[in-house]
């Protein structure tokens, strides 16, 4: 069994910047290519709500927690930048939880 953590990400995004809001979020977004910096990366997946089409999920995977916040500590300020780039994408973000997993 391989331990896995998973992070959980809900969105608003505005109408006019959903096109925008993909390039960063996406599988080979911005965002992804911060999280490939740290060895412990697994995945991104974007989930976009059929029923609203504003509405985005984001579910970034980690090989362990241990990776996770060893991204956090070796990456904070350069996360903190990417969060700022992208404020003006979005109306809500919400965190819906992180997970650990045996799979």
């Amino acid at each position: 069994m391989t331990p896995r953590y998973t992070c959980l990400w809900e969105f608003l995004v505005a109408a006019e910047r959903i096109e925008e809001f993909k390039q960063h979020y996406g599988p080979g977004g911005t965002w992804v290519a911060l999280f490939r910096q740290s060895p412990g990366y697994l995945e991104t997946l974007l989930l976009q709500d059929s029923a609203n089409p504003r509405r985005f999920i984001t579910v970034d995977r980690w090989e362990s927690r241990d990776a996770y916040e060893a991204f956090q500590s070796r990456f904070s300020r350069e996360y903190a930048a990417m969060d700022e780039v992208c404020q003006h994408l979005t109306t809500q973000e919400t965190p819906l939880g992180q997970y650990g997993e045996d799979v």
